[in-house]
């Protein structure tokens, strides 16, 4: 299983969710943090991703190639994060094969009707517990 982490900015969310995951799946599980920007990328490689890329072509590369793509919403929107979701990443975010496991953030003028206002740590929780179900465990 090959999970893609993808956050910019500073990386918090992405640093989390990885954490997270790599507590909870079996080291044969592939992380893969791609960042926006290197801040991002180097605050998920230090949470224990696998491996690490930085920048649109690197996560619109390895988008069509993960089986998993987890982080904010806001990747699927062009410009976000104060314009580090370039286009072509939404895109390649929105139109990749992978299932995409997304945190409901209310962020870049996006509300999600019906998403449950829970602290960030418990939303994470839930994406740890959809991706061990879905088969992050190899257990499928």
């Amino acid at each position: 299983m090959r999970i893609a982490v993808i956050d910019g900015q500073g990386g918090g969310i992405g640093r989390h969710i990885t954490e997270k995951l790599r507590r909870a799946l079996s080291e044969e599980t592939e992380i893969i943090a791609l960042g926006t920007n290197s801040l991002a990328t180097a605050a998920m490689l230090k949470a224990g991703a696998n491996e690490g890329a930085t920048g649109e072509n690197a996560i619109v590369q390895t988008s069509k190639k993960v089986d998993i793509i987890t982080g904010a919403v806001s990747i699927l929107v062009a410009n976000s994060m104060f314009g580090e979701v370039t286009p072509k990443i939404a895109e390649a975010v929105g139109s990749a094969e992978a299932i995409k496991v997304l945190l409901p953030v209310n962020r870049s003028n996006i509300e999600i009707v019906g998403a449950v206002n829970e602290p960030l740590p418990h939303q994470i929780d839930k994406i740890v517990d959809f991706i061990k179900k879905y088969g992050g465990n190899h257990n499928v």
